[in-house]
């Protein structure tokens, strides 16, 4: 197992317990552990499930960051692309290692920014090993909070320069920012751009107890006082070494809407790993389509009594200022 996997199955954060929280059932099973990395840099690219098959690249203009589009842009017609900019498990520099959930994201119409490079993957050369860490902690990372808004520049700036693919096809309003694990950390503090619009963190959370184990990951509760837009937290259960802390910042949010769905017994590796993403992907595709979008079907798996995910058995749902 590579580096990069084992910071981001040990990169903890987040957990809460609020009196109107959903009870998660204390018999979750185990979590699977995901297959070896071996196995998972043979499989070859999904383009998605959505209208516009999905491809990865890098691209000149935007170092050290791997973009993930629709194939055809010409396919859009009239309809412009979302924005997305991903912070990786582990704040790696593999901009590859959740392709699967990112390609899935790409094909429902948006533009998919993760921070690093392609370093995993069919015919991907062996990653550098990782720089020491020092003595009691993991070793620092390698990419920042930084890495995306610088994203989200470039991608407004595509959308204005003259020669661009991306030339008007983007609209500004439609930014969202998302992240694993550490990279949830690094989402939740770009969060504050005011041109963001929504936001999705999985697996990650503030840690409540004392300060992160994270060199230059030391995020306090207060920074969730900086988010203005929808908050949708997706975790995997008690398993999920994240838990405790996102639940918790689940139940500190008090100023914004906000909606937390457990994987049942998915544990800290989510549904990355599985085809297009899996059911992790295909939530967050939903909750982009109804906060950027205003789908009205997609927001029926978060609101309401009645809601879609308030009835799915593999799903603990819970919300708080919303409909």
């Amino acid at each position: 197992m590579n580096i990069a996997l084992k910071a981001i199955r040990l990169l903890a954060v987040v957990a809460l317990s609020s009196s109107s929280a959903t009870v998660v059932s204390a018999q979750q099973p185990a979590p699977a552990a995901p297959p070896p990395m071996a196995e998972i840099n043979k499989l070859p690219d999904n383009v998605g499930t959505g209208r516009y098959p999905a491809l990865k690249e890098e691209v000149a203009s935007l170092p050290d960051h791997v973009v993930y589009r629709p194939r055809d842009l010409a396919a859009l017609g009239s309809q412009q692309l979302g924005v997305v900019a991903w912070g990786n498990g582990g704040c790696s520099d593999d901009g590859a290692s959740t392709r699967f959930h990112l390609l899935e994201l790409a094909s429902h119409g948006y533009l998919v920014i993760a921070s690093g490079k392609i370093l995993s993957g069919p015919g991907v050369a062996p990653r550098p090993p990782a720089p020491p860490a020092q003595p009691g902690q993991l070793p620092p990372p390698r990419t920042k909070a930084s890495d995306l808004t610088a994203a989200i520049d470039w991608a407004l700036a595509e959308n204005q320069r003259a020669s661009s693919p991306y030339l008007g096809k983007i609209d500004p309003r439609k930014v969202a920012v998302s992240g694993f694990s550490c990279g949830g950390l690094q989402a939740l503090t770009a969060a504050k751009d005011p041109r963001v619009a929504a936001v999705v963190l999985q697996n990650t959370g503030i840690f409540i107890d004392g300060p992160s184990a994270i060199p230059g990951m030391d995020l306090k509760k207060d920074a969730l006082k900086d988010l203005h837009t929808p908050v949708l937290y997706i975790l995997g259960g008690e398993t999920d070494i994240a838990y405790k802390n996102g639940m918790d910042d689940f139940k500190q949010l008090a100023h914004v809407p906000v909606a937390v769905a457990n994987l049942l017994g998915a544990g800290h590796g989510g549904s990355y790993f599985k085809p297009d993403g899996g059911p992790a992907a295909s939530v967050a595709v939903s909750w982009l389509q109804w906060q950027l979008r205003a789908d009205a079907d997609a927001g029926k798996r978060f609101a309401g009594k009645d809601c879609g995910l308030c009835r799915d058995a593999q799903w603990s749902f819970d919300k708080k200022r919303m409909p």
